[in-house]
């Protein structure tokens, strides 16, 4: 028999299979499976083997749940043995809970994916991660995330649970020069804007009101110009590189020589797959949402309101 080593995505067209549920035959170690460098590969002689398993009636069926690999190859390279849950979003509020994952005692390996709001809402329906966090608000309902969630994820159900409440506003010179108040001040010629990336949900902010004002972003100066996080805008208006940005509240309090003009308060949620609600990955994170350990660690920081911390706002 030829031996030779198989890709993942070469076993899955044999076996007439997703990618996905080799990995997961892999992880349950139903699938005998090595490393070369940081590829995983399969002998032919193991699905063989693995095939003529399956054929005996008598043969375990394999193990209890567990949580899905990601299916993309741009994973491949973070496949875990252990239970492994990757969560994708940007604020520091996620660092903290993966690191209460990381000690719990389920023994959840708790990796994160640093996206903006829409591209990790994207994928977790992809199936690439775990859990996305967003903070998207709709300009024709006025609702944060509820409407974009029910467009993005289609035919899958999901769960949005309530992380904090953060105030968005415009980070400006310290003592305002410019006076800068509203949303039609970013459209003076004598403004420069300092923008976030596409997908951000500070873009998505900025570019439903403009939408609702009937102004098209290439009208403003700097609108082009885009950073990766709120405390890069803020940074870049403290060195007059701009003349506004636009971000929450707490990444202004860690950047010096600029002012905040509050704008909108808006909500921060983290997203969840109904499928997965019984994993013992989702169990403990409401465990830690809704602990005062963790609470607490949160509101030494400043800039959340945790009134709903941990509570499920809406089913999809």
């Amino acid at each position: 028999m030829d031996n030779k080593p198989l890709t993942p995505q070469e076993v899955a067209d044999i076996l007439k299979i997703s990618k996905s549920t080799v990995y997961d035959l892999m992880k349950r170690r139903e699938l005998n499976s090595y490393r070369v460098g940081k590829k995983l590969r399969v002998d032919m002689a193991d699905v063989e083997k693995y095939k003529n398993k399956t054929k005996d009636p008598t043969s375990p069926s394999g193990s209890s749940e567990t949580i899905k690999i990601p299916s993309s190859a741009a994973y491949e390279d973070h496949y875990f043995i252990n239970n492994t849950f990757i969560i994708s979003g940007q604020d520091v509020i996620l660092d903290i809970l993966c690191r209460y994952l990381n000690r719990h005692t389920a023994g959840i390996r708790a990796l994160r994916s640093y996206e903006g709001s829409y591209n990790a809402v994207y994928a977790l329906y992809q199936g690439e991660v775990q859990a996305a966090t967003a903070h998207m608000w709709d300009g024709k309902t006025g609702a944060y995330n509820v409407p974009y969630i029910e467009r993005m994820l289609p035919g899958t159900p999901a769960v949005i649970i309530r992380l904090a409440s953060r105030m968005q506003g415009f980070y400006v010179a310290r003592d305002n020069p410019k006076n800068i108040r509203g949303w039609n001040d970013l459209i003076r010629p004598d403004i420069t804007l300092v923008n976030r990336e596409k997908g951000s949900g500070t873009r998505i902010l900025l570019d439903e009101h403009l939408r609702k004002m009937g102004i098209s972003g290439k009208s403003i100066k700097g609108y082009a110009k885009e950073h990766q996080s709120h405390i890069a805008v803020a940074s870049s208006v403290a060195r007059g590189e701009a003349d506004c940005g636009i971000g929450n509240e707490k990444a202004c309090l860690q950047v010096q020589g600029i002012d905040f003009i509050p704008i909108q308060k808006e909500q921060y949620d983290m997203i969840l797959k109904k499928e997965d609600m019984n994993q013992p990955a989702v169990d403990a994170i409401f465990s830690i949402l809704r602990s005062d350990d963790f609470k607490l660690e949160l509101q030494g920081m400043g800039g959340y309101d945790l009134t709903e911390l941990g509570k499920i706002i809406a089913e999809t």
